[in-house]
Protein backbone atom coordinates (compact mmCIF):
# COMPACT_ATOMS: atom_id res chain seq x y z
CA UNK A 1 0.00 0.00 0.00
CA UNK A 2 2.97 2.54 0.51
CA UNK A 3 4.76 1.88 -2.28
CA UNK A 4 1.18 2.10 -4.28
CA UNK A 5 1.11 5.44 -2.39
CA UNK A 6 4.60 6.58 -3.24
CA UNK A 7 3.78 5.47 -7.34
CA UNK A 8 1.12 7.71 -6.93
CA UNK A 9 2.71 10.49 -5.49
CA UNK A 10 5.45 10.49 -8.10
CA UNK A 11 3.07 10.06 -10.99
CA UNK A 12 0.83 13.45 -9.95
CA UNK A 13 4.33 15.38 -8.95
CA UNK A 14 5.15 14.38 -12.75
CA UNK A 15 2.10 15.38 -14.30
CA UNK A 16 2.55 18.30 -12.34
CA UNK A 17 5.70 19.14 -13.68
CA UNK A 18 4.40 18.82 -17.25
CA UNK A 19 1.21 20.91 -16.86
CA UNK A 20 3.47 23.84 -15.30
CA UNK A 21 5.36 23.46 -18.27
CA UNK A 22 2.33 22.93 -20.83
CA UNK A 23 0.86 26.10 -19.10
CA UNK A 24 3.96 28.34 -19.83
CA UNK A 25 3.60 27.74 -23.10
CA UNK A 26 -0.26 28.35 -23.58
CA UNK A 27 0.53 31.93 -21.59
CA UNK A 28 3.13 32.36 -24.17
CA UNK A 29 0.23 31.93 -26.41
CA UNK A 30 -2.43 33.97 -25.37
CA UNK A 31 0.09 36.82 -24.57
CA UNK A 32 2.09 36.00 -27.97
CA UNK A 33 -2.00 35.20 -29.52
CA UNK A 34 -2.43 38.76 -30.77
CA UNK A 35 0.34 39.11 -33.01
CA UNK A 36 -0.32 40.08 -36.31
CA UNK A 37 2.27 39.52 -39.04
CA UNK A 38 2.77 42.07 -41.55
CA UNK A 39 1.64 40.30 -44.07
CA UNK A 40 -1.79 39.78 -43.09
CA UNK A 41 -3.84 42.08 -41.06
CA UNK A 42 -1.83 44.79 -40.14
CA UNK A 43 0.09 46.52 -37.21
CA UNK A 44 -1.93 47.83 -34.57
CA UNK A 45 -5.26 45.76 -35.38
CA UNK A 46 -7.16 43.66 -32.75
CA UNK A 47 -6.52 39.89 -32.64
CA UNK A 48 -9.29 37.51 -33.24
CA UNK A 49 -8.64 36.50 -29.64
CA UNK A 50 -9.34 40.24 -28.23
CA UNK A 51 -13.15 39.76 -29.76
CA UNK A 52 -15.51 38.51 -26.91
CA UNK A 53 -16.92 34.71 -27.96
CA UNK A 54 -20.43 35.03 -29.39
CA UNK A 55 -23.21 35.07 -26.57
CA UNK A 56 -24.67 32.06 -25.80
CA UNK A 57 -29.15 32.53 -26.96
CA UNK A 58 -30.15 31.03 -24.36
CA UNK A 59 -28.77 31.31 -21.04
CA UNK A 60 -28.67 27.74 -19.30
CA UNK A 61 -27.78 26.69 -15.67
CA UNK A 62 -27.16 23.30 -13.92
CA UNK A 63 -26.49 21.54 -11.09
CA UNK A 64 -22.81 21.09 -10.08
CA UNK A 65 -22.82 17.65 -9.34
CA UNK A 66 -23.57 17.26 -13.21
CA UNK A 67 -21.17 19.57 -14.12
CA UNK A 68 -18.41 18.18 -11.96
CA UNK A 69 -19.65 14.91 -13.71
CA UNK A 70 -18.94 16.56 -16.95
CA UNK A 71 -15.68 17.98 -16.41
CA UNK A 72 -14.60 13.80 -15.61
CA UNK A 73 -16.22 12.37 -19.17
CA UNK A 74 -14.90 15.56 -20.78
CA UNK A 75 -11.32 15.57 -19.50
CA UNK A 76 -11.35 11.77 -20.53
CA UNK A 77 -12.79 11.65 -23.82
CA UNK A 78 -12.30 15.17 -25.27
CA UNK A 79 -9.49 17.06 -23.57
CA UNK A 80 -6.85 15.64 -25.53
CA UNK A 81 -8.19 17.75 -28.68
CA UNK A 82 -9.93 20.39 -27.05
CA UNK A 83 -8.39 21.09 -24.18
CA UNK A 84 -9.73 20.16 -20.56
CA UNK A 85 -10.70 23.67 -19.85
CA UNK A 86 -12.98 23.41 -23.50
CA UNK A 87 -11.26 26.38 -24.67
CA UNK A 88 -8.74 24.43 -27.58
CA UNK A 89 -6.88 21.64 -27.14
CA UNK A 90 -4.10 20.44 -29.19
CA UNK A 91 -6.18 19.65 -32.47
CA UNK A 92 -9.78 20.96 -31.53
CA UNK A 93 -11.05 24.38 -31.54
CA UNK A 94 -12.34 26.42 -28.12
CA UNK A 95 -15.68 24.97 -27.87
CA UNK A 96 -16.46 28.03 -25.57
CA UNK A 97 -16.27 30.57 -29.26
CA UNK A 98 -18.24 27.88 -31.20
CA UNK A 99 -20.99 29.08 -32.72
CA UNK A 100 -22.73 25.39 -32.31
CA UNK A 101 -22.40 26.00 -28.60
CA UNK A 102 -23.73 29.66 -28.63
CA UNK A 103 -26.99 28.19 -30.09
CA UNK A 104 -26.90 24.65 -28.26
CA UNK A 105 -29.77 24.70 -25.91
CA UNK A 106 -29.60 21.55 -23.11
CA UNK A 107 -28.02 19.59 -25.88
CA UNK A 108 -30.12 19.75 -28.94
CA UNK A 109 -27.06 20.42 -31.27
CA UNK A 110 -24.52 19.19 -29.31
CA UNK A 111 -25.69 15.87 -28.55
CA UNK A 112 -26.38 14.45 -32.29
CA UNK A 113 -22.98 16.00 -32.89
CA UNK A 114 -21.34 13.66 -30.09
CA UNK A 115 -22.70 10.57 -31.55
CA UNK A 116 -22.21 10.92 -35.23
CA UNK A 117 -18.63 12.69 -34.83
CA UNK A 118 -17.10 14.30 -37.63
CA UNK A 119 -14.84 11.88 -38.56
CA UNK A 120 -13.12 13.46 -41.52
CA UNK A 121 -12.55 16.54 -39.65
CA UNK A 122 -10.48 14.19 -36.44
CA UNK A 123 -13.72 13.81 -34.47
CA UNK A 124 -15.06 10.48 -33.36
CA UNK A 125 -18.32 9.34 -33.02
CA UNK A 126 -18.76 8.81 -28.99
CA UNK A 127 -21.22 6.13 -27.51
CA UNK A 128 -22.56 7.94 -24.65
CA UNK A 129 -25.42 7.40 -22.10
CA UNK A 130 -28.22 9.95 -21.83
CA UNK A 131 -26.43 11.29 -18.14
CA UNK A 132 -23.19 11.24 -19.74
CA UNK A 133 -24.08 13.17 -22.52
CA UNK A 134 -26.17 15.86 -20.42
CA UNK A 135 -22.90 16.14 -18.30
CA UNK A 136 -20.97 16.64 -21.24
CA UNK A 137 -23.37 18.98 -22.49
CA UNK A 138 -23.67 20.92 -18.70
CA UNK A 139 -19.91 21.40 -18.45
CA UNK A 140 -19.46 22.52 -21.87
CA UNK A 141 -22.07 25.24 -21.35
CA UNK A 142 -20.83 25.84 -17.54
CA UNK A 143 -17.39 27.10 -19.45
CA UNK A 144 -18.83 29.14 -22.34
CA UNK A 145 -20.88 31.07 -19.32
CA UNK A 146 -17.42 31.50 -17.67
CA UNK A 147 -16.05 32.86 -20.94
CA UNK A 148 -18.63 35.33 -21.75
CA UNK A 149 -17.65 36.64 -18.02
CA UNK A 150 -14.21 37.63 -18.76
CA UNK A 151 -13.30 41.04 -19.76
CA UNK A 152 -10.52 42.91 -20.52
CA UNK A 153 -8.42 42.63 -23.60
CA UNK A 154 -5.31 41.67 -25.39
CA UNK A 155 -2.80 44.54 -26.71
CA UNK A 156 -1.43 43.41 -30.15
CA UNK A 157 2.76 42.30 -29.70
CA UNK A 158 5.32 43.88 -32.00
CA UNK A 159 7.48 41.81 -34.09
CA UNK A 160 10.08 42.99 -32.17
CA UNK A 161 8.98 41.75 -29.03
CA UNK A 162 10.23 38.22 -30.02
CA UNK A 163 13.41 39.38 -31.16
CA UNK A 164 15.44 39.12 -28.13
CA UNK A 165 17.52 35.99 -28.67
CA UNK A 166 20.95 35.29 -30.20
CA UNK A 167 21.17 33.46 -33.12
CA UNK A 168 24.65 31.96 -32.55
CA UNK A 169 23.51 30.97 -29.20
CA UNK A 170 20.68 28.96 -30.43
CA UNK A 171 22.43 27.84 -33.36
CA UNK A 172 24.87 25.74 -30.45
CA UNK A 173 21.58 24.81 -29.40
CA UNK A 174 20.01 23.11 -31.94
CA UNK A 175 23.06 21.45 -32.81
CA UNK A 176 23.01 20.07 -29.29
CA UNK A 177 19.05 19.28 -29.67
CA UNK A 178 17.66 19.48 -32.35
CA UNK A 179 20.07 17.46 -35.02
CA UNK A 180 18.72 13.95 -34.51
CA UNK A 181 15.17 15.38 -36.10
CA UNK A 182 16.21 18.33 -38.30
CA UNK A 183 18.30 19.89 -40.82
CA UNK A 184 19.33 23.58 -41.38
CA UNK A 185 19.72 22.18 -45.03
CA UNK A 186 17.37 19.89 -45.03
CA UNK A 187 13.62 20.26 -44.02
CA UNK A 188 14.13 23.43 -42.38
CA UNK A 189 15.96 25.06 -45.22
CA UNK A 190 14.25 28.17 -45.95
CA UNK A 191 12.32 27.73 -42.96
CA UNK A 192 12.32 31.59 -42.24
CA UNK A 193 10.63 32.77 -45.33
CA UNK A 194 7.83 30.25 -45.07
CA UNK A 195 7.12 31.45 -40.82
CA UNK A 196 7.96 34.21 -39.30
CA UNK A 197 7.34 35.77 -36.04
CA UNK A 198 4.73 34.12 -33.12
CA UNK A 199 3.80 30.87 -36.50
CA UNK A 200 7.62 29.98 -36.20
CA UNK A 201 7.69 29.92 -32.68
CA UNK A 202 4.95 27.89 -32.14
CA UNK A 203 5.46 25.59 -34.67
CA UNK A 204 8.62 25.07 -32.58
CA UNK A 205 7.61 25.09 -29.49
CA UNK A 206 4.32 23.39 -30.42
CA UNK A 207 4.28 21.67 -33.89
CA UNK A 208 0.30 20.34 -34.86
CA UNK A 209 0.10 16.68 -35.30
CA UNK A 210 -0.86 15.20 -38.60
CA UNK A 211 1.52 17.59 -40.20
CA UNK A 212 3.67 16.02 -42.48
CA UNK A 213 1.83 12.34 -41.41
CA UNK A 214 3.41 12.96 -38.25
CA UNK A 215 0.44 11.72 -36.51
CA UNK A 216 0.83 9.33 -33.23
CA UNK A 217 -0.37 5.91 -33.25
CA UNK A 218 -0.87 3.56 -30.56
CA UNK A 219 -1.05 -0.40 -30.78
CA UNK A 220 -2.76 -1.62 -27.26
CA UNK A 221 -2.73 -5.42 -26.37
CA UNK A 222 -5.40 -6.37 -23.85
CA UNK A 223 -5.39 -9.01 -21.77
CA UNK A 224 -7.20 -11.37 -23.83
CA UNK A 225 -4.07 -10.99 -26.29
CA UNK A 226 -6.25 -9.09 -28.86
CA UNK A 227 -4.26 -6.47 -30.47
CA UNK A 228 -6.18 -3.06 -31.52
CA UNK A 229 -4.15 -0.24 -32.94
CA UNK A 230 -4.99 3.48 -34.00
CA UNK A 231 -4.45 7.06 -33.59
CA UNK A 232 -3.75 8.11 -30.21
CA UNK A 233 -6.51 9.63 -29.32
CA UNK A 234 -6.17 10.45 -25.26
CA UNK A 235 -2.74 9.52 -22.54
CA UNK A 236 -2.45 9.95 -19.00
CA UNK A 237 -0.96 8.19 -16.29
CA UNK A 238 -3.89 6.55 -15.65
CA UNK A 239 -5.54 6.33 -19.27
CA UNK A 240 -4.65 5.44 -22.40
CA UNK A 241 -7.27 5.65 -25.62
CA UNK A 242 -7.36 5.36 -29.34
CA UNK A 243 -9.51 6.27 -32.21
CA UNK A 244 -9.82 2.85 -34.47
CA UNK A 245 -10.07 2.71 -37.94
CA UNK A 246 -13.64 2.59 -38.10
CA UNK A 247 -13.94 6.34 -36.48
CA UNK A 248 -14.50 4.85 -32.62
CA UNK A 249 -12.81 5.83 -29.77
CA UNK A 250 -11.59 3.25 -27.39
CA UNK A 251 -10.30 3.73 -24.19
CA UNK A 252 -8.48 1.15 -21.39
CA UNK A 253 -7.17 1.94 -17.84
CA UNK A 254 -2.96 1.56 -18.54
CA UNK A 255 -2.68 -0.99 -15.48
CA UNK A 256 -5.09 -3.66 -17.08
CA UNK A 257 -3.11 -2.92 -20.80
CA UNK A 258 -0.11 -3.42 -22.61
CA UNK A 259 0.61 -0.37 -24.69
CA UNK A 260 3.13 0.88 -27.17
CA UNK A 261 2.91 4.85 -28.30
CA UNK A 262 4.58 5.62 -31.97
CA UNK A 263 4.54 9.42 -31.61
CA UNK A 264 6.55 11.16 -34.41
CA UNK A 265 6.11 14.94 -31.83
CA UNK A 266 6.93 13.07 -28.67
CA UNK A 267 10.51 14.91 -29.07
CA UNK A 268 9.39 18.26 -29.29
CA UNK A 269 7.13 17.31 -26.08
CA UNK A 270 10.26 16.30 -24.11
CA UNK A 271 11.88 19.48 -25.30
CA UNK A 272 9.21 21.67 -23.57
CA UNK A 273 10.45 20.91 -20.22
CA UNK A 274 14.17 21.47 -20.97
CA UNK A 275 14.15 24.60 -22.63
CA UNK A 276 14.65 27.79 -20.84
CA UNK A 277 12.88 31.68 -21.80
CA UNK A 278 16.60 32.01 -23.49
CA UNK A 279 16.59 28.93 -24.91
CA UNK A 280 13.62 29.50 -26.49
CA UNK A 281 14.35 32.79 -28.32
CA UNK A 282 18.19 31.72 -28.88
CA UNK A 283 16.27 29.03 -31.17
CA UNK A 284 14.04 31.27 -32.72
CA UNK A 285 16.23 33.61 -33.24
CA UNK A 286 18.76 30.85 -34.99
CA UNK A 287 15.83 29.72 -37.05
CA UNK A 288 14.84 33.13 -38.50
CA UNK A 289 18.54 32.75 -40.42
CA UNK A 290 17.49 30.18 -41.99
CA UNK A 291 16.63 31.37 -45.32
Amino acid sequence: MLQAARSLAEALAAAEHRMRRIAYVIVTVIFLGSFLHAQGRGRGQASPASVPPPRSTTSQTYPADQIAAGQRLFTAQCGFCHGRDAMGGESGPDLTRAGSVAEDVRGDKLGPLLRTGRVDKGMPAFTLSAADLGAIVAFVHDQKTKAESLTGGRRTVDLADLQTGDPEAGRKYFAGACVKCHSPTGDLAGVARRLQGLPLLLRMLYPAPGRDGSKATVTVTLPSGEVVTGRLAYRDEFTIALTDAGGWYRAWPVRQVKFQVNDPLQAHVDQLGKYTDEDMHDVLAYLQTLR
